[in-house]
């Protein structure tokens, strides 16, 4: 059963100053010769922020309270922009259809899951992208971009649905921006009422979620 989820983004007014990205889980064992083994416990990585730093006016505060209290805390999900990795494109650069590898034409399949892989040459990182913003996405079949009519986009799941296959061998590939699917990390919000203008929120965690 999937998640409760809001389909609304975080301030972005509020999360300016934050800290966090991507964390990932290792084991690392220490054998008696000195050596190391280790292993990755997650398939994908999971991004933690803070937005607690960026908040300082009183106006900050309130929008803060009423989009916490309508979240219920952390029980319902909603999106989070990462100033730093929103985009197919190189940080800057527009999105462009040919950015990112859908996978590969077989002449029957026309559903291809949006991702964007990290790294080229070692050990390249796929990751889904499951939350892109409406209206931002272009795909491309064997390097020609399709026009809007020729395809549709789950906003939802990020699911693109080609209006028809790609032939066998034809690559698919995609451009898009988009946000992570988030919770509120804490059941509590702590206020410092410093003043009747200004206040202070130390720590506003948060918490990427993953299926």
């Amino acid at each position: 059963m999937a998640s409760p989820f809001h389909e609304v983004r975080f301030p972005l007014a509020l999360s300016y100053g934050s800290r966090g990205g991507p964390e990932r889980r290792t084991e690392i064992v220490t054998l008696g010769s000195g050596d190391e083994e280790r292993n990755s416990l997650w398939r994908h990585s999971r991004r933690a922020y803070n937005a607690g730093p960026a908040l300082r006016r009183a106006e900050d505060i309130a929008l803060l309270i009423a989009f916490f209290e309508e979240r219920r805390g952390p029980l319902y999900g909603f999106r989070w922009r990462d100033t730093f990795d929103h985009a197919s494109a190189p940080f800057g650069r527009a999105p462009a259809a040919t950015d990112q590898p859908l996978g590969t034409g077989d002449g029957a399949a026309t559903v291809f899951p949006l991702a964007k892989t990290y790294g080229a040459a070692f050990a390249p990182y796929t990751r889904p992208i499951v939350k892109p913003v409406a209206g931002s996405v272009r795909v491309a079949v064997a390097g020609a971009e399709l026009p809007a009519s020729g395809f549709a986009v789950d906003a939802t799941t990020g699911r693109v649905t080609l209006a028809q296959a790609p032939p066998a061998g034809a690559a698919v590939t995609a451009g898009f921006l988009f946000d992570v699917p988030v919770r509120f990390a804490t059941d509590r919000l702590e206020i410092d009422h410093q003043a009747v203008l200004a206040g202070v929120v130390a720590d506003i965690p948060i918490l990427e979620l993953r299926r």
